[in-house]
């Protein structure tokens, strides 16, 4: 059976009309005689996308009790024994409800599909697992339902359904998404303009990404080879010189006049290591390239041009921008070079920018071709020193006897040369050594002796074997410096990422001994150190199995200092790669240092704040406790007197102040006694489900009647919290609304939900608050402006938070619009309320 399709339709936010967009897909497919059925659509009270569902056939949902409550799921069972040609099955994420036949809704889908069942779904960007954590920094709300991206991926196709910002504000706003109650908290929250540009660009990404990764398949599928400028990708040659700033800068002001653009910069380097590039110029442009959105390649080719080409057409490139050469006129007698190259073999799809730049024409030297000898090149030049001056002197001999001494000289010097060229200095040494023998034998007279009877000949022999010997060592010299340019070669680009690991912050030990591993082709890797001489040694860090546990047992070690190693295991290194070894084992001991001094730094900030507490706590005891006190004692002195006849409206004056006092002194020690603990982390929450329209009433008891107007409605879902410390944290924030609220003014304090989270907002008509000063009142001890002593010892907002953030809370402040101050508190809600309450499914689906 053929596996059916699915179609996706994806969102930024919620309400940009996925549902609507799957529902006219039904009704147009309908149209031309495709049998389709509803599976699962929920409208959540949409005019507009209930009137949709007309005319479509609804499978019956199956009903399912949990909890006292009756949900309703997609009946796969039902489904299935329809088998429409297409289903459509809304909210793909969805969590269902204990007791379905799989915990998620996408796993019935993939029933479906299995079934051969083509499926039409949706889905919103933030329900993807991979950006969770990304949709969670932008919102400040955790994505419970989510959906394996592999399983979006897949899908046959993607449709992404957009809609600008202001526009899905305004459909907020007209009550086309949420119900009017909900409109105002949404709006300030969730669906802020930042927030939902960002989802959309999210969302834009994602897509534009998808629909690479299609047409790179079908290029690949089809071995189109031929460039298709779908997007414009710009390659950057660069040389490692400075030019290469102007060209990075000149190809992003290209990509910005088309829609995609993308830089990559490209450097080829030799395979030999031979090559004028500035290590600490390469590491400048990498940076620019990265601050400027591109990315930076680092390529091996000893042919420049074709490696560079390859590159090109191997990202679907569709412009080359290189600089003008920096080669002098006489230079090109060597070759046309490498930007006239790249030009003429481009062919017709691949533009390529000569720009010119301040280097050009200021020269620049050929780069060496010479690499190291290899097996086969030794032989041969072994075979031209030995063999060949033996097969010259036959040829000599027999068929050129009177040539003359001086050519036959030439001849044999140009063989110890090929000699030179070939095997290095031994071979050519001995060409050389052979070549002067056979000389004096067979052509400097007296002929057949080794006497010189003409002092000339003697002079030019020597004059041979000088010029032999010297070219054979340079030619020596020059094969040992290309072996020891590579090794330097490779050593810095080794330091470089050392270098660059540090100044881009990555200092964690793991990771960087996990990279020594990785360098060195080791098993095991650690970092051992002890006290003293005698001490035992302790690892400090290791990765890999069975590290090292002492010096002795590695197969490496690097000493650092007198009392640290670096231990490693899995082969013995060569003395010449311990220098770059010694480079790791130090910046391991700094990483190592540097994480002890933070953790150091981290506990004497935690004293320095205890100490503050502490000078706070004993600032609050002798004045803000002493003065309720003092008004106490002075009540109680008065009504003990017996020099004053108290009335009876004096003594009910003086023990409602006596009692006033008691009060204040009983809500200051519970302030003092819960900064306490929170400070010393005691404060342990006993988490369980509970009603808000329950725990608020309930805190309101500390303030002034007629001073609150409640909002909670009773359908809210279930929160997961502390009763205990909700009713404090509802209490201490209402309490601070009302003393900075107009005496004739309302406090109001409102709920309601919003995706996995409710939300309590306490808002106040007050003098508000600045934005840089929101932080500062969760602060303890802190007064907001000119509030008197009388006004507490500023616990009762950091408290609040404290105990909202044990409870995995959050309280923030925002301005109330039209004047005054907003206390946010988001509460989790219970996991067994989060897949099927209305209120939760209206704030998280289309």
């Amino acid at each position: 059976m053929a596996r059916g399709r699915l179609r996706i339709y994806l969102g930024a936010a919620p309400g940009v009309g996925k549902t609507y967009a799957m529902l006219s897909e039904a009704h147009r497919r309908i149209e031309r005689g495709t049998d389709c059925a509803v599976a699962f659509v929920e409208h959540h009270n949409r005019p507009r996308t209930e009137v949709m569902l007309h005319g479509l056939e609804q499978i019956p949902r199956r009903e399912l009790d949990y909890r006292d409550t009756v949900f309703t799921e997609m009946d796969v069972d039902a489904v299935l024994a329809r088998r429409p040609q297409v289903a459509l099955v809304d909210e793909l994420p969805h969590s269902n409800i204990p007791g379905s036949r799989n915990a998620k809704r996408w796993q019935d889908v993939e029933e479906l599909l299995a079934a051969g069942i083509d499926v039409v779904s949706t889905v919103n960007i933030q329900h993807l697992e991979s950006l969770g954590d990304v949709v969670e920094s932008i919102t400040g709300v955790r994505q419970q339902e989510t959906v394996p991206d592999e399983v979006v991926r897949r899908a046959d196709q993607i449709e992404l359904v957009d809609m600008s910002p202001q526009a899905l504000r305004r459909r907020m706003a007209h009550g086309n998404i949420y119900k009017p109650d909900k409109v105002d908290a949404a709006l300030s929250n969730y669906f802020r303009p930042g927030n939902l540009t960002a989802l959309r660009e999210l969302a834009l990404l994602w897509v534009a990404d998808r629909v690479d990764e299609y047409l790179n398949e079908y290029r690949s599928e089809h071995q189109v080879s031929k460039i298709w400028g779908s997007r414009e990708r710009i390659v950057v040659g660069l040389t490692g010189g400075p030019e290469g700033r102007t060209l990075i800068r000149r190809a992003a002001r290209l990509a910005e006049k088309g829609a995609g653009g993308e830089v990559l910069a490209v450097y080829i380097a030799r395979s030999d290591g031979l090559n004028s590039a500035s290590p600490k110029e390469l590491a400048v442009q990498r940076t620019l390239v990265e601050d400027l959105g591109g990315t930076f390649h680092h390529v091996l080719g000893d042919d420049v041009p074709s490696a560079l080409l390859d590159f090109a057409r191997g990202v679907n490139a569709t412009q080359i921008v290189l600089g003008v050469s920096r080669r002098r006129s006489w230079q090109y007698v060597l070759g046309p070079g490498v930007g006239a190259t790249v030009a003429r073999d481009s062919g017709p799809d691949l533009d390529v920018h000569l720009i010119t730049h301040a280097e050009a024409g200021k020269g620049r030297l050929p780069l060496a071709r010479s690499a190291r000898l290899g097996r086969s090149r030794i032989i041969w030049g072994w075979l031209a020193g030995v063999l060949g001056p033996v097969l010259l002197t036959w040829l000599l001999t027999s068929a050129a006897p009177e040539v003359g001494l001086a050519n036959d000289m030439l001849l044999y010097l140009t063989l110890t040369v090929a000699a030179a060229l070939l095997g290095g200095l031994l071979p050519a040494l001995t060409s050389a050594l052979v070549g002067s023998l056979l000389l004096n034998w067979f052509f400097t007279p007296p002929v057949h002796t080794l006497t010189i009877a003409d002092p000339k000949n003697i002079v030019a022999i020597a004059i041979f074997v000088g010029v032999a010997v010297s070219v054979a060592s340079v030619v020596d010299l020059a094969a040992r410096r290309t072996q020891q340019a590579t090794r330097l070669r490779a050593e810095s680009e080794i330091l470089s990422f050392l270098a660059g690991s540090v100044l881009r912050g990555e200092t964690g030990l793991a990771e960087l001994l996990e990279r020594v591993r990785e360098t060195f082709g080791m098993e095991s890797v650690a970092l051992l150190e002890r006290t003293d001489d005698v001490a035992p040694w302790t690892c400090a860090g290791s990765v890999g199995p069975r590290p090292c546990r002492t010096p002795e047992n590695a197969d490496v070690d690097m000493p650092v200092g007198d009392h640290m190693t670096l231990a490693l295991s899995g082969r013995v290194l060569p003395a010449s790669d311990r220098r770059v070894l010694a480079a790791f084992a130090a910046q391991a001991v700094v990483v190592l240092d540097r994480q002890r001094l933070q953790l150091e730094a981290d506990r004497a900030k935690e004293l320095a704040e205890g100490n503050r507490i502490r000078t706070a706590l004993l600032a609050a005891v002798s004045h803000d406790l002493r003065t309720p006190l003092a008004g106490i004692k002075a009540s109680v002195s008065s009504l003990r007197s017996d020099d004053v006849e108290w009335s009876e409206q004096d003594r009910a004056e003086l023990l409602e102040a006596i009692e006033a006092g008691a009060d204040r002194l009983d809500h200051l020690v519970g302030n003092l006694l819960d900064i306490t603990r929170l400070q010393t982390g005691t404060v342990t929450p006993i988490v369980r489900e509970a009603d808000l329209d329950e725990v608020v009433p309930m805190a309101l008891g500390g303030v002034p009647e007629d001073s609150v107007e409640l909002d909670i409605p009773e359908t809210l879902p279930m929160v997961h919290v502390d009763k205990g410390l909700l009713e404090r944290v509802v209490a201490n924030v209402v309490e601070n609304a009302v003393k900075y609220s107009p005496a004739d003014t309302l406090v109001l304090v409102k709920a309601s939900s919003m995706a996995d989270r409710v939300e309590v907002r306490v808002v106040d008509r007050g003098p508000g608050v600045p934005d840089e000063a929101k932080e500062r009142i969760f602060e303890p001890f802190q007064r907001y402006g000119d509030a008197p002593r009388g006004a507490g010892v500023g616990l009762g907002l950091a408290v609040a938070r404290g105990f909202t953030e044990a409870m995995g809370g959050t309280l923030t402040a925002e301005d109330t619009p039209g004047g005054g101050l907003t206390m946010v508190l988001s509460l989790p809600l219970s996991p067994g309320r989060r897949p099927g309450r209305p209120e939760l499914s209206a704030a998280v689906t289309s």
